[in-house]
């Protein structure tokens, strides 16, 4: 089930995860970046069977919060089901983003950016994930301007809109 929500994210229903992307929802969501003491990002590619964006690489984690779960608690667990380690996190900021895929579903989001550190390497579900990477910022930024194939929609996106806000102090 995922947290359908208005633009202010207010709940406004619960609605199974293929039904909200089939219909198009703005559903609450939430994108973990987690970064080591170099100042790269972790990466993760999304399992190849996925039933959308397999394969592509997009941030450490993400996924949908279950009703009563804070983001940050959302945001741990899914850390911890995905790549299989936890740490901190930190919410930043939140935003909508529209993105149609090929196979006919929509995420339509209200996602909530929540930012951790971590300098081990992960243990990566392989249900979940197919690969994972350190990436600096600036290489990241190039590779995503000269091959945006291999990156998930959503990624793009809060890239591209929010760059400047993903650099670290």
């Amino acid at each position: 089930m995922v947290i359908l929500v208005d633009e202010n994210d207010n709940q406004v229903g619960l609605m199974e995860k293929i039904e909200a992307h089939e219909k198009a929802l703005l559903h609450r969501a939430f994108s973990v970046f987690v970064y080591n003491k170099k100042k790269q990002l972790m990466l993760q590619q999304r399992a190849l069977h996925k039933y959308h964006s397999p394969g592509l690489w997009t941030n450490t984690c993400c996924s949908h919060q279950r009703e009563g779960e804070s983001n940050i608690e959302a945001g741990k667990r899914r850390l911890q089901e995905e790549m299989g380690f936890s740490t901190e996190l930190d919410e930043t900021i939140s935003f909508i983003y529209k993105a149609p895929f090929d196979n006919g579903l929509t995420e339509h989001e209200l996602d909530h950016i929540l930012i951790g550190y971590y300098n081990e390497n992960p243990v990566p579900n392989p249900d979940e994930v197919a690969n994972w990477k350190w990436i600096d910022l600036e290489d990241l930024k190039n590779d995503i301007h000269k091959h945006p194939e291999k990156y998930t929609a959503w990624f793009k996106i809060i890239f591209e809109k929010h760059y400047q806000h993903m650099l670290i102090n």
